[in-house]
């Protein structure tokens, strides 16, 4: 009989692990690729079919992070049930993005993007800490952070079929139908494979007091959230101002997702060898390099360079600081994501607020992307200077 050297995973554990990962994988694809950032290449449409303008695009923007922060903070008050949440989630967030097709109505907009911000939070916190809690005791640590390839991923198909929709001139409620159509397959495919319950040891934990480096990592990954949204959100429309004719303009989403799936392969392929808080500090710094470029540099070269380099650093960032968040606190996982989603939702939710201000009072969105961009260097200088080394 074939031994089995000790730690080693037997074909079943193998297969629960895929499983899992892939399960986590297109929940996020569903949720944030779909429901979430199908909004960036979606704003040009609106505006150009006459139901946005720069200023309300990013209101419509603010109602998608004010859902997301609620659900964030729901998440980390709720003691059971999370499976059922996880799914009213994913169900809630690919019917809404559906039905934005069927309105133009500004108000029924900000509704859905407001409910989508609740599902997407619900969906992730929860598949985030099931899969994670899953597949460390399967052992899989590549599996375990190949997950946060999900939002990558989704961002790139949105970016394609973007680009596909535009080749052949859809309007917005189009493309809405189109996505909203793609989540649904999407949910439907993972459906079954969704947990029933998360592990009893989630739900028995006793919480801890929020240690002085969880609160530094905390306030580090709020600034993340509002350094990475303004650009996140309004690239399509940056490049769109750029590429006023032909198709250039919609190579730039699909090049962010990729990006975004890049970085999460290289810190799958490093992070071992690396320092989880000096990888984190100099992400974000890198990140804020990202969005400085594209101001500093206003022309297509400049915004080539800013959606590779923020786009790498996108999913890397959020990939980081999980571990990190696992290196600093003992206590509940599930409450721990959700702690630091709630921060990093704030931060999003104050990044369309500020772009708007800045549009209204400044006539652009600079300002307001400069002041991204220092919001992250202070972030990995939190990072850096405030966590002790470990």
């Amino acid at each position: 009989m074939q031994q089995i050297a000790p730690g080693q995973p037997v074909a079943g554990e193998n297969k629960v692990s895929v499983a899992t990962m892939l399960t986590g994988m297109i929940t996020l694809i569903v949720v944030m690729g779909m429901g979430r950032f199908s909004l960036t290449p979606q704003i040009p449409l609106m505006i150009a079919d006459g139901h946005l303008s720069l200023s309300s695009a990013g209101v419509l923007a603010a109602m998608n992070y004010i859902g997301y922060l609620f659900g964030a903070l729901h998440v980390s008050r709720i003691r059971t049930q999370h499976a059922r949440y996880l799914k009213v989630g994913l169900l809630a967030t690919t019917l809404v993005t559906l039905l934005s097709g069927f309105t133009n109505a500004f108000a029924l907009q900000c509704l859905f993007r407001f409910i989508a911000g609740i599902g997407g939070a619900w969906a992730l916190i929860i598949v985030t800490s099931w899969t994670q809690m899953v597949l460390a005791s399967y052992q899989a640590p590549r599996m375990s952070a190949a997950v946060f390839s999900g939002p990558g991923i989704g961002i790139t198909l949105t970016g394609i079929l973007a680009w596909l929709m535009s080749e052949t001139h859809f309007h917005a409620n189009q493309a809405w139908l189109v996505y909203g159509f793609v989540a649904f397959a999407g949910a439907l495919l993972v459906w079954k494979a969704l947990p029933k319950s998360l592990p009893t040891r989630q739900q028995t934990q006793q919480s801890e007091p929020v240690s002085r480096d969880l609160k530094c990592l905390l306030a580090a990954y709020t600034l993340a959230g509002f350094g990475y949204i303004l650009p996140a959100t309004f690239l399509s429309q940056m490049a769109h101002s750029l590429f006023a004719q032909g198709q250039l303009a919609a190579f730039f989403w699909p090049l962010f997702g990729l990006s975004a799936v890049a970085g999460v392969l290289l810190v799958i392929a490093f992070a071992a060898r690396l320092n989880t808080r000096i990888s984190l500090a100099m992400t974000l710094l890198m990140q804020g390099l990202g969005v400085a470029t594209v101001v500093l540099m206003p022309d297509a070269q400049g915004l080539l360079i800013s959606t590779v380099i923020i786009g790498l650093a996108f999913l890397s960032i959020m990939q980081l600081s999980m571990k990190m968040a696992r290196e600093v606190s003992q206590g509940n996982l599930a409450k721990t994501v959700a702690l630091l989603t709630s921060g990093y939702a704030t931060g999003q939710l104050i990044g369309p607020l500020v772009s708007s201000l800045s549009v209204h009072f400044l006539g652009s969105l600079q300002p307001a992307l400069l002041l991204a961009a220092a919001g992250l260097v202070v972030g990995g200088s939190v990072i850096y200077f405030g966590i002790r080394s470990r």
